[in-house]
């Protein structure tokens, strides 16, 4: 149970981030345009990023053991400098975020600008497979439950994303929310940096 919620908030942690993809999920959800085949295409897509991570890292730091330390240090770097990004726009209050406002697309190119979105994003890859990988390295006996939590974080967040994008978009029109959003970001991230390094 441990390990499931730990991935449900790693999961979560490095999903919830604003980016192409999950600004794309909230403009679909606010235009209410295919919501339910583009939440599912990518959480459907994370789940399978989120098994090459888990249980590929696993196979490959057994054949090459010094990576595991040049993940687990990578990782903790990458995110302390995400952090800080977050919370330097927290204190500036920059966030922000444009959701198109183009005529509805059809089902096809809907699922075919998710899909680019989500694998040719090369950020998508350093989250799941890299730094969840990484992660749960520290539960080598529940790595199941540690992806079952991950994979949940993911259809849980991309499925509130495009059908509460309704709600959303009032409170995101003030600056004061994304100061808020930006500074929890840098918490999480941060936390996660240092259990990375007390691992080490």
């Amino acid at each position: 149970m441990h390990a499931t919620l730990i991935g449900f908030m790693s999961g979560l942690s490095l999903i919830v981030a604003i980016g192409a993809q999950n600004a794309f999920v909230l403009r679909q959800g606010l235009r209410r345009s295919h919501v339910f085949a583009v939440a599912l295409t990518c959480a459907l897509s994370d789940a399978i990023l989120i098994g090459l991570g888990v249980f590929g890292s696993a196979r490959i730091t057994e054949v090459f053991p010094s990576l595991l330390p040049v993940m687990r240090w990578g990782g903790a770097a990458f995110l302390t400098v995400y952090g800080l990004r977050a919370a330097v726009a927290a204190w500036r209050g920059q966030g922000h975020l444009e959701a198109a406002q183009a005529g509805a697309q059809s089902l096809r190119a809907a699922l075919f600008t998710c899909l680019a979105l989500t694998w040719l994003n090369p950020h998508v890859y350093l989250d799941t497979v890299v730094l969840l990988g990484a992660i749960s390295a520290d539960f080598p006996t529940a790595r199941p439950a540690f992806a079952v939590g991950a994979v949940l974080a993911s259809f849980s967040f991309f499925f509130s994303l495009g059908y509460g994008a309704r709600y959303l978009a009032p409170v995101f029109a003030r600056p004061t929310a994304w100061r808020v959003l930006d500074g929890g970001i840098a918490v999480v991230m941060w936390s996660i940096a240092l259990g990375l390094v007390r691992g080490a």
